[in-house]
This record gives structure tokens, sequence and C-alpha cells, in this order.
């Protein structure tokens, strides 16, 4: 992970079915690979393709701009299932850069924080706001923990304070622990002799 998040501005993209599951966003046959490149293409893939894998014209992902949209809006309990790091892989390489419901499964929410993902929880009546104006522009600032909708009073969330600082640094967890390899070694050599 190297891009910083700190705040976005984006169009979304709503899939309004709720408990999307991890399989559903990456399909296991898809799991063959360590790198995250390319992963973009497989993202949603069985809801994107026909059998044959041809696109099918009227997928919400075949007729986005990822470049446009960059916040996922899907239905309560997304990213349930099995724990796969591929997922947030798949919606990063799509475009994503963060996804929105009232309920997001605990170890999708790990894996996305750790890979530059952020997934953001938010109230049933925000949530149908959202899920109301499918391509909406909304704003969110990470720094501030708010989402912003139009002129309306900007939303507060959570996000776990490592996972925020590490977001808003633009490193992952080892990235921010290799960054302090000095003041490890540092505080190692202080304490080797002491008692």
């Amino acid at each position: 992970m190297a891009e910083r998040f700190t705040q976005l501005t984006s169009r979304t993209l709503v899939l309004p079915q709720e408990s999307i599951d991890t399989d559903q966003i990456i399909p296991a046959r898809f799991l063959t690979t360590t790198s995250r490149e390319g992963l973009g293409k497989a993202a949603f893939y069985d809801w994107r393709y026909d059998e044959s894998g041809a696109p099918i014209k009227d997928a919400p992902l075949n007729t986005a701009d990822p470049a446009e949209q960059k916040i996922l809006v899907a239905g309560d309990n997304f990213a349930c299932g099995s724990s796969r790091e591929h997922a947030p892989w798949a919606l990063l390489d799509y475009g994503f850069r963060a996804v929105i419901s009232t309920s997001i499964a605990d170890i999708f929410t790990s894996n996305a924080l750790k890979n530059g993902l952020l997934p953001i929880e938010v109230d049933q009546q925000t949530h149908q706001r959202l899920l109301a104006d499918p391509g909406g522009r909304i704003s969110i600032d990470l720094e501030a923990g708010t989402l912003s909708i139009g002129n309306a009073e900007p939303i507060p969330f959570k996000t776990e304070p490592f996972a925020r600082r590490c977001l808003i640094e633009g490193v992952d967890p080892l990235g921010w622990i290799i960054e302090r390899e000095a003041a490890i070694q540092a505080f190692e050599q202080r304490t080797e002799s002491q008692p």
C-alpha cells in the first residue's frame, strides 16, 4: 500500500443486494494468484459476465466508470463468508477506495484496512439515502472521520485508530513497523544491557 488516504470525493456505485459474500466479490477460481494486479477484472465476475465469458451489458460494474466511481455502497452484511484477502485486492484493483454499508464483516474489514480500502459502516437512514441516489457524489474525510452528502451535516464514522493512521500515512502495518526500524534498534540496544 503506497497511496495515502486522507480525503476522497467521488460518485458512488450502488449494489443494494444484502449479504454479498466474498465468493461473489471474487469467485474462488480466481484465488490462484498471490499478485494483486489484474484482480479487478475478476471482481464480481459472475455478476459481470455470462457463462461464455461475454460481458453482461447492463451489469452495474460493466457500465460504471472506475475513475469516477471510487465508492461502493452495498447492501447490509457486506463481505460475509470466507476470509480471503483477494476480495479487497479485487475491489481496489477495480478502482474502489471505500465501501459503505450498514454492516461489514469483521475479517473483511481487517483485510480491507490492511490493504488500503476504507470500510465505513453507517446508520440505516444514511444508508437508505445513499442507496436511493446511485451515482451520487459524496465526500469522505478520514482525518476528520466524517462522510458528507451534499450540503447536509457531515456524518461521523469510526475507524480503528491504528488502521486509520496507516491509511493516512499510506503504509500497511508491516510498513509502519519498518519505518520505525531505527527506533526499534535503538530501543533494543538501550535495553540489552539492562537486567
